[in-house]
């Protein structure tokens, strides 16, 4: 007998096909009566596969008594109820080291194309003003910058590589300092103040909350660039369409937004962002890889070896009492 897999979210075809060949797999993201879905198969399972789209509730939870592992495609976990889970025992496994590379270039994409403005050289050539108005108005340059990284993790670390070999400078700000060559600076409206970029790439979820204020986007100033490809909660977003709108910030370079996939309109409107679709991680070589990364971290626990990228979920246990 195949082992029992509760699919919540489909993998990429590559993927897919090898859990089908390995496991029993429990279609409930196909299924139209999802409790009863739930009630019958639930039980059955050790593992379940998904993304941050079909998260792990507490409901779900409940229905699968045996479950061991959640093995997650996607970087972010934000609606997951880790607590639950953390109390329950069940192990996650995510994709962060398979996008690390494809982030940190947009990270990098978007500055280049805010900073040199790319979306509007491209309407300058389309539109004919290149021919009837001469030359584009001049834009900013990068190198010999700085560059602020807020969260220096694996991805963090990856930005500031590439920033530095295009001749910025790097520093940055994480809850601590991390064995790196560049600079760490205490306070987040201290580094946006040392910095002409700013660039977001820490998890999502309550803990990061609004981490970029309204102060931390006056103290970018005028001039500052800010890129978030991180999640859209990390930014304060009524603060920054209105430091946008009135000219305390000079620029926004964002892949991710409050609201997915319909953005603010009044953000939307705003001649000095630029916008991407929250396709940082959207390669076929990435989006392979993570889900890859589904197959081998269920593969794992039935073979009792260690997961590959488990999350410690110890720190969403609740704090003993007295502590």
């Amino acid at each position: 007998m195949k082992p029992d897999v509760m699919m919540l979210y489909p993998q990429r075809p590559g993927a897919m096909a090898q859990l089908e060949a390995a496991y029993t797999l429990h279609r409930y993201d196909l299924a139209g009566d999802k409790a009863a879905f739930l009630a019958e198969h639930g039980p059955k399972c050790r593992a379940a596969a998904t993304n941050g789209h079909a998260p792990m509730t507490r409901g779900i939870l409940a229905a699968m008594p045996q479950l061991e592992l959640v093995a997650c495609s996607s970087a972010g976990f934000d609606g997951f109820d880790t607590r639950a889970m953390a109390e329950r025992g069940v192990r996650l496994t995510n994709s962060s080291p398979a996008l690390c590379d494809d982030v940190a270039d947009t990270a990098i994409m978007l500055m280049l194309a805010a900073r040199r403005g790319m979306v509007a050289g491209d309407a300058w050539v389309r539109s004919g003003d290149w021919a009837e108005k001469g030359p584009m108005p001049l834009t900013r340059s990068t190198s010999g910058k700085v560059l602020g990284v807020i969260g220096m993790g694996t991805i963090g670390k990856a930005i500031a590589r590439r920033a530095e070999a295009m001749g910025m400078e790097v520093r940055y700000w994480n809850r601590r300092p991390k064995d790196v060559s560049w600079t760490y600076v205490a306070g987040l409206e201290e580094l946006a103040r040392q910095s002409d970029t700013l660039v977001a790439i820490v998890a999502g979820g309550e803990g990061t909350r609004g981490l970029v204020s309204e102060a931390v986007m006056e103290a970018l100033g005028p001039g500052g660039l800010l890129v978030n490809v991180a999640r859209g909660t990390v930014v304060d977003e009524e603060a920054m369409i209105a430091c946008l709108s009135d000219g305390r910030l000079g620029h926004a370079a964002l892949d991710v937004y409050a609201s997915e996939p319909d953005p603010d309109p009044r953000l939307v409107s705003l001649p000095n962002t630029t916008l991407y679709p929250h396709h940082a991680s959207g390669t076929v070589e990435t989006r392979d890889a993570m889900a890859q990364l589904v197959v081998d971290n269920i593969a794992a626990l039935f073979a009792g070896t260690p997961l590959l990228t488990e999350v410690d979920l110890s720190g969403y246990l609740p704090e003993p009492a007295g502590a």
